[in-house]
């Protein structure tokens, strides 16, 4: 499959947070529109229109889902909402399950009141907790670090190094990791942690970091704006025999505000230009 501009995107995904500005229905006649063959679908955007409308409007558009986002944020103050927790992130499992893929994207959470450690710690009890209804459902946890600037408040789980010694504490193929070119960057080990994590990459994500980065959540860049190499990620990851979607997932207010077919078609471009 080849875009416009003659590139090959037979492995590109929507991740629906590039278009948080349209509704599912939306993101999935963009996709369609614009040849995208993969979308990569986020939990409130299924709330919205319901799980099994959302199964059906995929499946009727041809499309193949990547992942679902998300799943995680564990630690919490009290044993009751930490046990709430374990709970939403099985339901996940069933609507990653239900709209036809078998990855769900874990994002395990900040401190919540605890200490790092024992956030941690609350992390590896919530994963150990879920994985017999992952195997049962046929979905990987894929854990994704996220750049150290959100260990308290998003993700104490804050280097691939991290998340790679989670992944392999369980001894499990139900668990792996997710790459994000955002928060792994600027990380010295990231060629050896992607090597490390060969045999469970279950996803990888690209988009860019602005300079100036005016807000760390908010922020990110489409791929040719700011100073990452997505091109060198993306082989290092495709040396280590992955293969499966790429993600196109971007945080960014101003992106927010075009229209989504005009979104597309950039991120389509700058999929072509910057990172095959």
């Amino acid at each position: 499959m080849t875009g416009a501009t003659g590139g090959d995107i037979s492995r590109l995904s929507l991740n629906q947070k590039t278009v948080d500005q349209w509704d599912m229905r939306q993101a999935v006649d963009g996709c369609a529109r614009h040849g995208i063959p993969w979308i990569a679908l986020w939990r409130d955007k299924i709330e919205a229109i319901g799980l099994e409308a959302t199964a059906r409007l995929v499946r009727d558009a041809g499309l193949k889902v990547s992942s679902v986002c998300r799943g995680g944020f564990f630690p919490a103050p009290t044993e009751r909402e930490r046990a709430l927790a374990i709970e939403d992130n099985k339901r996940a499992i069933h609507e990653a399950a239900t709209v036809g893929t078998d990855v769900l994207v874990m994002v395990n959470g900040g401190m919540n009141g605890n200490t790092i450690q024992e956030a941690r710690a609350m992390v590896r009890d919530g994963i150990e907790a879920i994985l017999p209804c992952a195997e049962e459902h046929g979905v990987k946890i894929g854990i994704e670090p996220l750049h150290p600037a959100f260990a308290a408040d998003r993700a104490v789980t804050a280097s691939l190094e991290e998340a790679n010694d989670l992944a392999e504490s369980y001894g499990s193929p139900w668990v792996g990791v997710v790459i994000d070119i955002y928060h792994v960057w600027w990380d010295a080990h990231v060629h050896r942690e992607i090597k490390r994590a060969k045999a469970y990459t279950l996803g990888f994500h690209v988009n860019d970091w602005l300079v100036p980065n005016t807000n760390v959540l908010v922020g990110r860049g489409m791929m040719g704006d700011g100073v990452v190499n997505n091109r060198e990620l993306r082989e290092w990851v495709d040396a280590e025999g992955y293969d499966g979607p790429i993600e196109v997932e971007i945080f960014n207010e101003e992106i927010w505000s075009r229209d989504g077919d005009d979104v597309l078609a950039l991120m389509k471009e700058r999929y072509v230009s910057y990172v095959l």
